[in-house]
């Protein structure tokens, strides 16, 4: 090659190198930070029991997994009157056997259906704040809606009165990019999964391979990497090392905690800190 083409091309050469990296770089997290939320198990929608004695985002699984030592894991959403309710599915079919989305009812009317066939109502996030004081430490997931700026608004006007250890994550980048803006002395999280989990949930094609590589993480610089345990995509081994703490979920044995900082389990009682 002529000399003279040399330097540009290794310029061009650099330059195509550092977008990546731009693109999946994570957010400073202080040594103190990590350390609270780093080899922590978390119970993912509090520790509910396989035969749905204790169901999920329920208070008692609340209870019992902060009783126990654990961290808790939980997903937070708006009713139709905009009150901040735990809950994971956008519908209510699975869990309350009742066809309709949670947003379509208010909270008096969510109050009166019951959480798998318990006498177990959904919970309010404040309610649930005041039952788990004291709890290793607590990740919060905000499920993507239409009404997603309310959620963060809320979400943040109820953490602010708790006293503990708590840290926010969401598959959306832009709410975690919400909080960056709002309320950057939060850890923050993205969550993010496999190729095939995203065409489940009918997100295919570029949008897809972007959030399962986790190309947005320019946005809300996210402090840890929820990954869904199994492949991880090299964009996303390249954020972990780069600083990302590496949060595996959702566990079933105890060995998936080789080489992460932190797991999100269910239907097994692991240790409750591991490093």
């Amino acid at each position: 090659m002529d000399k003279k083409y040399l330097k540009p091309c290794l310029t061009a050469a650099l330059a195509l190198a550092a977008v990546p990296v731009y693109a999946v770089a994570p957010g400073h997290i202080s040594r103190r930070q990590r350390s609270i939320f780093r080899g922590v198990n978390y119970a993912h929608r509090g520790l509910h029991t396989r035969d749905k004695v204790i169901p999920e985002n329920s208070l008692p699984a609340f209870r019992q997994a902060a009783k126990e030592g654990y961290g808790i894991e939980l997903d937070v959403q708006l009713s139709k009157d905009g009150e901040v309710v735990v809950f994971h599915d956008d519908t209510l079919d699975r869990v309350c056997g009742v066809h309709a989305r949670v947003d379509d009812l208010t909270y008096a009317e969510l109050s009166q259906l019951r959480l798998c066939g318990t006498d177990e109502e959904i919970p309010l996030f404040e309610d649930v704040l005041k039952s788990i004081r004291g709890c290793e430490a607590l990740i919060v997931e905000l499920k993507n809606g239409p009404r997603n700026r309310e959620l963060c608004e809320k979400t943040k006007a109820l953490l602010e009165s708790y006293h503990g250890n708590v840290c926010i994550e969401s598959f959306n980048p832009l709410i975690v990019a919400w909080f960056r803006v709002h309320a950057p002395e939060l850890v923050r999280g993205q969550l993010a999964t496999s190729l095939q989990n995203y065409a489940d949930d009918g997100i295919r094609g570029f949008k897809a391979f972007v959030l399962h590589n986790t190309m947005l993480n320019f946005l809300a610089r996210p402090q840890f990497i929820a990954y869904r345990i199994g492949y991880r995509p090299p964009l996303v081994r390249l954020a972990t090392a780069l600083g990302a703490m590496n949060i595996g979920w959702t566990s079933h044995e105890p060995r998936n905690e080789h080489k992460r900082d932190a797991v999100i389990f269910e239907f097994y009682r692991p240790r409750q800190r591991y490093q």
